[in-house]
């Protein structure tokens, strides 16, 4: 998901690997950490299998005063995409399997980038999401009924943690749904309702 959420950045505006790490630790957030190490062989590939392309660096162009000593004082390489891609970066998003929600990870990066993703797909991959964390929900319910007796209060209490955790998301999940379906019904009316003949007084009930 790494390469997903490169693109995806990369959709928006061409960016140096500096900016582009400063960018993915907000879009992750907690999901996981960017380091140089993992960011520029991600970068490597993905010219390699030419997903981006870069553009030759300013040699008078110095990086910010925090970059990495590795990086040196060079001009900065600017990473871009090609109509291409984003024509392939929309495929992506459009996708409504299972890769899309029944990895936290996935979903999370795939929510970072719903602002790219059509409504009736984004209720699909939340509905998806939610079926998920469900299952978890009953699996986790289902083993403290099991095991209850036999577990001592420190691991009771974790387990219980565990399942307060889910539910949160799954009442999260059912809000965004919620959300999701009340924007399309008025995006759906707004565009459905006829309006009135030029003179006449709007219908009322």
């Amino acid at each position: 998901m790494l390469e997903f959420a490169i693109l995806g950045l990369l959709h928006q505006t061409p960016m140096h690997g500096y900016e582009l790490r400063k960018q993915l630790a907000q879009v992750l957030g907690g999901l996981r950490s960017i380091s140089y190490g993992s960011l520029y062989p991600a970068l490597k590939r993905m010219r390699a299998a030419g997903l981006i392309s870069t553009d030759e660096p300013d040699p008078h162009a110095l990086l910010p005063a925090d970059a990495p000593p590795l990086t040196g004082r060079r001009g900065k390489i600017v990473y871009t995409i090609t109509a291409e891609v984003k024509e392939r970066f929309h495929e992506l998003v459009g996708q409504t399997g299972p890769e899309a929600y029944d990895d936290g990870g996935s979903f999370g990066v795939r929510l970072a980038f719903f602002r790219h993703t059509a409504s009736d797909v984004r209720l699909r991959i939340l509905e998806g999401r939610r079926r998920t964390v469900e299952r978890q929900r009953e699996g986790l319910r289902a083993s403290l009924g099991r095991t209850r007796e036999r577990l001592d209060r420190y691991t009771l209490e974790l387990q219980r943690h565990g399942l307060e955790s889910v539910d949160r998301e799954v009442r999260w999940l059912s809000e965004l749904i919620d959300t999701e379906r009340r924007e399309a019904g008025e995006a759906g009316g707004s565009s459905t309702s006829p309006s009135p003949a030029a003179g006449e007084p709007p219908t009322t009930t």
